[in-house]
């Protein structure tokens, strides 16, 4: 397969090296494409050693054979990483004032992109818009990460991992002529868990990082849908492409849903406070005057998995039960219950505890109706998410039959 790997300048530059050595030894023949200011950041002879063919930037380089376009025309795939805030907006707008820009435009193989920036603008309103633009065209974006910056900045902008990276690309190429089993149609995703305030400093929470409902989010994108994700207190940066609605209490989060229930899919990832403090304090209650045995009068929460599967509608509602029983047999049974209480279409039950099923770790699931296991998923949380959706697009195209 030709593959045609750009760069842009940036200091994730480096990483690229190893994107193309990964490549070459998978046995691809790839064809680099850096920007001026990329090799400024790594150098000509690197890129030529690690490709095993020549390396130009410009435009005016082999006119004879139409350099310019011909790279584009012949790739089976392309690469940008990193993908600069700058190049990003470039390709948005289709230009094309270099060979990278001219190579994009001409080709019509599968296009990925790692972006990688500093925080501020990753999150700045035009590059959030341009990312929309390219995953509306059907450009996959990967990443970016939260992590270590540039000097002593950290958050999310740090570039996936090369090898995160070129997977996802080969991932792109096979999975350019899939079928997308959610085109045309719209889906609301609650993820994270919700925190309710005791006093302006303190809360009560969970240990929800929203790494399940955001690879969710993720999955439904993939799969054609157009995604809103509700976000509650997010550790995890949400995916490109989707639409991002942040709350924080469950009142919050309810309102969010109950608004877009009349979605074709809606997905109650989210890990929601059951219970919210009665009489919160307007200011910050100080251990003297809250003495040695405070207590804290609390108050049920509404249950919104219940009252969104009561609503008119002719969607698919999936509930998500995260139990610590030990036993699978009670655990199932666990779900069946859950599930015929909350009225719901779909309840995805999964075992957690203090060392599963939160944050980033390998997890497991179950995904039950009416009659019983419909599927059985594990491994990583992008893996499964996508095993649930499959489940849930054949849930709807059913349901759409049904339909008189």
């Amino acid at each position: 397969m030709r593959v045609v790997v750009g760069i842009s300048g940036g200091i994730a530059a480096y990483k690229a090296a190893l994107a193309i050595r990964e490549l070459v030894l998978a046995g691809h023949d790839v064809h680099v494409v850096p920007t001026a200011a990329a090799l400024r950041f790594i150098g000509r002879p690197t890129l030529e050693a690690l490709s095993r063919n020549p390396v130009s930037d410009e435009v005016f380089d082999d006119v004879a054979a139409v350099r310019h376009v011909a790279l584009g025309q012949s790739a089976d795939l392309i690469v940008v990483l990193p993908a600069t805030a700058n190049t990003i907006a470039k390709i948005a707008a289709g230009l094309a004032d270099d060979l990278l820009g001219t190579t994009i435009l001409a080709s019509r193989a599968p296009l990925v992109i790692a972006p990688a920036m500093h925080t501020e603008m990753w999150e700045q309103a035009a590059t959030q818009a341009n990312i929309r633009t390219l995953a509306e065209r059907g450009i996959t974006i990967v990443g970016p990460v939260a992590g270590q910056l540039t000097g002593d900045d950290s958050g999310v902008g740090r570039m996936a991992e090369p090898t995160d990276v070129v997977a996802a690309a080969l991932s792109a190429v096979s999975d350019a002529s899939a079928p997308r089993p959610l085109a045309s149609t719209t889906v609301v995703v609650s993820a994270g868990g919700t925190r309710e305030p005791i006093d302006p400093v303190r809360f009560l929470g969970n240990r929800s990082s929203g790494a399940m409902g955001v690879a969710l989010a993720a999955a439904a994108r993939d799969a054609g849908a157009a995604v809103t994700l509700v976000g509650a207190n997010l550790h995890v940066p949400a995916p490109a492409g989707v639409e991002l609605v942040e709350v924080e209490t469950t009142a919050q989060l309810r309102d969010a849903m109950l608004a877009r229930a009349g979605a074709d899919v809606i997905v109650m990832a989210a890990a929601v406070a059951d219970y919210r403090v009665d009489g919160v304090a307007d200011e910050k209650r100080t251990k003297e005057a809250w003495g040695e045995a405070p207590t804290l009068t609390l108050a049920l929460n509404p249950d919104i998995l219940h009252e969104l599967a009561q609503q008119p509608r002719a969607s698919v509602v999936v509930g998500f039960g995260a139990e610590t029983e030990p036993d699978d047999a009670a655990l199932l049974q666990r779900g069946r219950d859950k599930l015929a209480r909350k009225g719901a279409d779909l309840l995805v039950v999964n075992r957690v505890g203090h060392d599963a099923g939160f944050g980033a770790v390998d997890t497991r699931v179950q995904v039950l109706d009416a009659d019983g296991v419909v599927a059985d998923a594990s491994g990583s949380k992008t893996s499964v998410a996508r095993a649930i959706i499959d489940t849930v697009a054949l849930r709807l195209a059913a349901q759409q039959k049904e339909q008189p």
